[in-house]
């Protein structure tokens, strides 16, 4: 990968961990369903006037913009209303790696290996520090929302594996238009009228900017630049800057919102990182290291 390269994949890294403190923000100013209704909708408008559907059966186009829009972002916007931190957020929904090894042994007949074994127990060490520590930071709710999040989003990564090879950027767009309605019924049902249009009527610049940078930033520009770059260059030469999503996350939740750090959050953070690595940097280290003598 050349260096204009790499610097491209960390610039969509960063923009995908400092997101976490964009959510809170806009939080502050707009419900959780309101706001996630208003990330798909300007993640679908009005690009898809201009941006060709892509070839791919309209229920799979519905089924991942539901599983995406409600099931993993409405709930995680829910957990970060004030059940979890931006920083531990960002590191718990990374969990959705596993959720989805599980899913393709479960349905695509895959075997699990030795060392995504490994990776797994990690992982799941390092949930078990966070989960040891609850308080005003974490709530057990808001910890089983963002593992509930993590779990949709492996589902809607199953579904993206049964699309095969497609312009990613249309696919975003065009999912997007079916994550709206449900995610606009649950906030007139949950949130009611009253507080929707308030929240609208009074929502702050900033808070707009919040929206836009949901929509644009994190949905059209990350995954539209994420994906061209898998279309140029091997999965297992770009997949691993991903590992620098919770840690662009962590620090700007302590940079910008005065997000503790102890040892406990640091340790958790390193434990579930490795089982991350392990499991997307080992099919390409021991090839490496198979060929060498010690």
């Amino acid at each position: 990968m050349s260096y204009s390269h790499l610097l491209l994949a960390l610039s969509v890294v960063f923009v995908w961990g400092t997101n976490f403190v964009v959510i809170r923000w806009g939080l502050d100013g707009l419900p959780p369903f309101l706001f996630a209704t208003l990330r798909f909708t300007f993640s679908a408008l009005p690009w898809l006037l201009f941006i060709k559907r892509p070839r791919v059966p309209w229920p799979k186009l519905v089924a991942f913009g539901v599983l995406l829009g409600v099931g993993q972002f409405a709930l995680l916007f829910l957990a970060m209303r004030g059940d979890i931190s931006p920083g531990l957020a960002s590191l718990v929904i990374q969990v959705q790696v596993f959720f989805t090894i599980g899913l393709s042994l479960l349905t695509l007949g895959e075997r699990v290996r030795g060392y995504q074994l490994v990776g797994l127990l990690l992982a799941a060490a390092g949930l078990a520090v966070i989960a040891s520590h609850l308080d005003a930071t974490l709530t057990l709710k808001g910890l089983a929302l963002v593992l509930a999040a993590a779990f949709f989003w492996s589902c809607a990564n199953m579904v993206v594996k049964t699309v095969g090879r497609v312009d990613m950027l249309g696919f975003m767009v065009w999912t997007s238009l079916f994550a709206v309605p449900p995610l606009f019924a649950l906030s007139w049902w949950l949130e009611g009228p009253t507080v929707l249009a308030a929240s609208v009527m009074h929502a702050s610049a900033s808070v707009w900017a919040c929206v836009l940078w949901q929509a644009l930033g994190n949905t059209l520009f990350g995954y539209g630049m994420w994906n061209w770059l898998l279309s140029r260059h091997p999965a297992a030469t770009v997949t691993p800057v991903a590992l620098l999503v919770p840690v662009f996350g962590m620090a700007a939740s302590a940079l910008s919102l005065g997000e503790s750090l102890p040892v406990w959050k640091l340790s958790a953070g390193a434990l579930v990182l490795c089982g991350l690595a392990v499991i997307v940097l080992w099919p390409r280290l021991r090839p490496m290291l198979a060929g060498k003598t010690f």
